[in-house]
Parts: C-alpha cells; sequence; structure tokens
C-alpha cells in the first residue's frame, strides 16, 4: 500500500481498537519500524493528528483532548502522489488565472489540505506553483461582491435585478433577469441569462453589471439544450440575432501547422489541401471576435467568403497599412 493508504489504515486501526501495539502497527502495514515512525510524525505534524503514546496500556491510542490547530478528519477519498501533484497543478492554474480574488479564498482549505498531502520533495506544492506558471492576457478586474452575488443567485435559482453597462453601445440599463450559468471565457465570466425585459436569452459581461441584487421572485428555468444552442450555435460569445452565416478560411502551409491543430468552434470544418494550405469553416452570428481571430494571421489567411466580410477584413488591412506608414500606393513612382 502507498503512504496515504497507510495513514487511513493507521485511522482505522485507532479507531477499531483504541489501543493499538507497535507489534500489530507493523504487521497491518508491512512496513519496517523507520517508515512507520515518519509516518506517525507526518500524521502528527502535517495533518495534527492526536496520535499518542501510552505507556501504561502498551501502544498508540487517540488522545482524549484534541491539539491545539486544525481539527484532524481524514477525507473519505485519498489521493495518492501523482493525483495530488496533478490538483495542485490545477489549484495553481486556477490561482493564476483568478486576479480578482474571486475563488481564491474558497479554495484555501483546498491548498492546505493539498499541500500537507505533497509533504516536501521534488513534487511539492511549493515546487509546482514556482514551475509552473501562468500568463493571464486581456482578463479584466471583476468587483467581488457582484461576483459573489451572481454566484449564488445562480446556484440557488434566484431572479436577480442588475444595473448593466453595454460597452458596445456604451448604454446603460436596469432590468431583471433570471441567471442561468456562468460562463468563462477567455479570461471573463460572463452569465448567460433570461432576460424579463428583453424576454429572450441574454449574455451579460459580468464586469459589466454594476449592482445585483436578489429578488424574491422564481427563475424562469431554461433547458440546457437551450442554452447550449445559444452560446455554440455562432462564434464568439458576443453574438446577436438568430441567423447563422459561414465563414471560410484559407491559411498559408506555414500558418496551416497550428490552425489545423485549433478548435475554434465545436461544429467546424477543416480541410488540408495539396500543398499543405488548410481551409477552415467556421459558424457566426456577430462576426467581431472572428475579425480579430483572421487579423492575427495577417497575410497567412485570407477571407474566401462570405463576401461582407472578405471585404470588411480587406478595409482592416488597408486601414493597418496605412496607419504604420506602409501604403503601397504612396511609394507606387508611376502614381
Amino acid at each position: 500500500m502507498d503512504r496515504t493508504e497507510r495513514f487511513y489504515r493507521i485511522d482505522q486501526l485507532l479507531q477499531e481498537r483504541r489501543i493499538v501495539s507497535r507489534r500489530e502497527f507493523l504487521e497491518a502495514l508491512e512496513v519496517s519500524l523507520a517508515t512507520f515512525k515518519r509516518d506517525l510524525e507526518y500524521m502528527r505534524e502535517r495533518l495534527n493528528a492526536p496520535v499518542e503514546w501510552d505507556a501504561d496500556a502498551g501502544g498508540y491510542r487517540y488522545a482524549e483532548a484534541p491539539r491545539r490547530g486544525p481539527r484532524f478528519a481524514l477525507p473519505g477519498l485519498w489521493f495518492n502522489e501523482g493525483e495530488a501533484f496533478a490538483l495542485v497543478t490545477m489549484e495553481h492554474l486556477l490561482a493564476s488565472l483568478d486576479h480578482g480574488g474571486l475563488i481564491g479564498p474558497h479554495i484555501a482549505p483546498l491548498r492546505a489540505r493539498l499541500a500537507a498531502m505533497l509533504g516536501t520533495g521534488d513534487s511539492s506544492a511549493a515546487e509546482v506553483r514556482k514551475r509552473v506558471r501562468l500568463l493571464a492576457f486581456a482578463q479584466r478586474a471583476l468587483p467581488l461582491e457582484h461576483f459573489e452575488t451572481i454566484g449564488r443567485a445562480t446556484m440557488k435559482r434566484q431572479r436577480l435585478n442588475i444595473g448593466y453597462y453595454a460597452r458596445s453601445t456604451d448604454e446603460r440599463s436596469e432590468r431583471d433577469v433570471s441567471p442561468q450559468r456562468l460562463v468563462h471565457y477567455r479570461g471573463n465570466w460572463y452569465l448567460d441569462a433570461w432576460c424579463h425585459l428583453r424576454n429572450d436569452l441574454r449574455t451579460f459581461a459580468v464586469d459589466g453589471i454594476r449592482h445585483a441584487s436578489v429578488l424574491d421572485e422564481p427563475t424562469r428555468e431554461v433547458s440546457m439544450k437551450a442554452l447550449e444552442e445559444h452560446l455554440a450555435a455562432g462564434y464568439g460569445i458576443v453574438r446577436s440575432g438568430r441567423d447563422v452565416t459561414w465563414a471560410k478560411l484559407r491559411f498559408s502551409a506555414e500558418r496551416a501547422r497550428w490552425v489545423a491543430a485549433e478548435a475554434w468552434h465545436p461544429d467546424q470544418r477543416g480541410l488540408v489541401e495539396p500543398g499543405g494550405r488548410y481551409t477552415l469553416e467556421v459558424p457566426y452570428r456577430d462576426d467581431r471576435e472572428l475579425v480579430l481571430e483572421i487579423m492575427k494571421h495577417g497575410p497567412e489567411v485570407e477571407v474566401l467568403a462570405p463576401r461582407g466580410l472578405r471585404e470588411k477584413i480587406a478595409t482592416l488591412h488597408l486601414a493597418a497599412a496605412k496607419v504604420n506608414g506602409r501604403d503601397d500606393m504612396a511609394g507606387d513612382p508611376k502614381r
């Protein structure tokens, strides 16, 4: 058995027999005396286990008076070192994303338990946090009190009154919404909710919610199927309307080495052409996010369809060239 299994077995023996001799422990655990002593010391020092030696009874037992510090309690499920290492890595990545401090305080007990389980050594929690780094980009700060109010209402199925600022239109509004779910997308949080003002599903940027208060009214429930269609039917979370348009893009052979392995949309269609070029087709409703993705690839991508998207990208490339002083016409000696 591994180390964590031995901790569980030690606890089980102490619970069942009250007094357990050193010989009984060694036989049950099938380890050396030195290993048993290290395990016992770890449980006392790291997990705050109140194990003491009773000289009169000739064995170990749990002390009647609890030790100072965190209460000792073994979880119902133990993780081995490899599993704990993976969890600490996940926890570290989550903490790196959580610049607004939204989740960190709530996972502090988990962090302490995982650190105690891993202990010290090559795969310690401290080593994971030092050797793994996540750089978050274009992430917006969120007011903690609004996020917690919104999250609690979403979980408890409570209606909200919110004040909302829409950056796209520079307009403010107040409305009642029935929160359906929170979505973390491209470094930012969004709320999918039924808007009672518009009588339809809407997506709200959480950092655009200026105030949020719980109402004493039941929420309007929306099926998960409808939510999935609302989120996934068009490219990007910033979208409007019901109609879906398909974009057809062709990437150079060099750029195809990256793009062919990327997931732009669950329903995308891709084809590697002779010569290595790559054609990608993706659905979208609002083209703003799609335009940003296309522009990142510069001249390495060509918009084949639709015509409106092709013309928009061409106009943006021309404007960017002029801003950067690369207007080809300006330097043409034939002009």
